[in-house]
């Protein structure tokens, strides 16, 4: 099938957020299927944290973004043909050639999910990395047990949403979320079922979460690093476990300037802080599947979304997640009528 399609390519590496100049919308046909390979039309696609250090020149646990080449990152598409014997025609298939309207996908580096059992864009979020990401950070690198008193750095965002409901849900003792607006802290307390949240911009960080927390915590959720980390290690318990899943409070910054954490606290509390990498530990894959899938189908889980429209939104929608506009997950829709 001869198709020309459009995707984002990257042209100037940011300095701060990503401004205009960072990202060209490129028109181009797509290259013949090769055995093994799928054609995919993008229906849903994501924007996350982790793809604004990929547009550094700086060596990571991914490669840096290849300026002049399309950007990528989490999608769903529809598969329009195919090659492999593995993925049917029609089939919604799970792949990280996002940033585009169509894309060549590898079928052996894609995941075949079911089709209409879920909103599409679930498999982006609650269901996705984002809902992954929750589960091996809390389960398996916090070692959460039923009782513990967790707090969530981020606790609004894609990640945080669902940290703060599994813990609920498994049985925490008292959950609370840090989050940059009034309107976000309700939507923890009011619509996530939070015991407390607070907003991080009204005062320190440190006296709202010993206010928080008078009997302190035993788990710690981070996603943003800087003054939320250091906090948390003034307040944990004996024995607190951090699991260290992003610093956002840094992805933007021009100038690094390190917030301290206290060594001798966290050697004289006993402290375990660790930071993972979802994809390290896909051994969890199918127990999460089932565990999430359970607390979906019973109703108590929320899946929130910020939605934009249309392949000329990414960036704008990029650029609103990382500065906080959206609520749970970031998602881009490709096609109007989509589910």
């Amino acid at each position: 099938m001869s198709l020309t399609t459009r995707e984002w390519h990257f042209m100037q590496r940011p300095v701060g957020l990503p401004a205009p100049e960072t990202y060209k919308l490129v028109e181009r046909d797509l290259p013949a299927l090769q055995p093994g390979q799928c054609l995919v039309k993008n229906l849903v696609l994501s924007v996350d944290p982790y793809m604004r250090p990929r547009m550094d020149d700086v060596p990571s646990y991914v490669p840096p973004f290849e300026l002049g080449q399309a950007l990528t990152g989490g999608a769903v598409g529809e598969v329009i043909e195919t090659r492999s014997d593995d993925v049917p025609l029609g089939s919604w298939l799970v792949h990280q050639a996002g940033w585009r309207e169509h894309a060549v996908v590898d079928a052996k580096a894609a995941r075949v999910v079911d089709k209409g059992r879920y909103p599409i864009s679930y498999y982006l979020g609650v269901l996705g990395g984002p809902g992954f990401a929750a589960f091996v950070g809390l389960f398996r690198i916090a070692g959460f047990q039923p009782g513990d008193s967790v707090f969530v750095s981020g606790g609004a965002g894609a990640v945080g949403s669902m940290v703060g409901q599994f813990a609920l849900l498994a049985g925490a003792k008292r959950v609370v979320g840090s989050a940059g607006s009034i309107e976000k802290v309700k939507h923890l307390v009011d619509q996530l079922g939070y015991d407390a949240a607070f907003n991080y911009k009204a005062g320190p960080v440190l006296k709202q979460l010993q206010s928080a927390f008078p009997e302190g915590l035993d788990v710690y959720f981070d996603n943003v690093g800087s003054d939320h980390l250091a906090a948390a290690v003034d307040v944990l318990n004996d024995f607190g476990r951090v699991a260290m899943c992003g610093t956002i409070s840094t992805y933007n910054a021009v100038e690094q300037r390190a917030v301290p954490v206290d060594a001798v606290k966290v050697v004289a509390k006993r402290l375990r802080l660790q930071g993972f990498i979802a994809f390290d530990h896909e051994d969890l894959r199918k127990d999460f599947d089932a565990q999430v899938g359970a607390w979906l189908e019973s109703g108590r889980l929320m899946n929130p979304e910020t939605i934009t429209q249309g392949i000329e939104s990414v960036p704008a929608a990029f650029t609103g997640m990382l500065t906080g506009t959206n609520t749970g997950k970031a998602i881009i829709r490709l096609a109007e009528d989509q589910a």
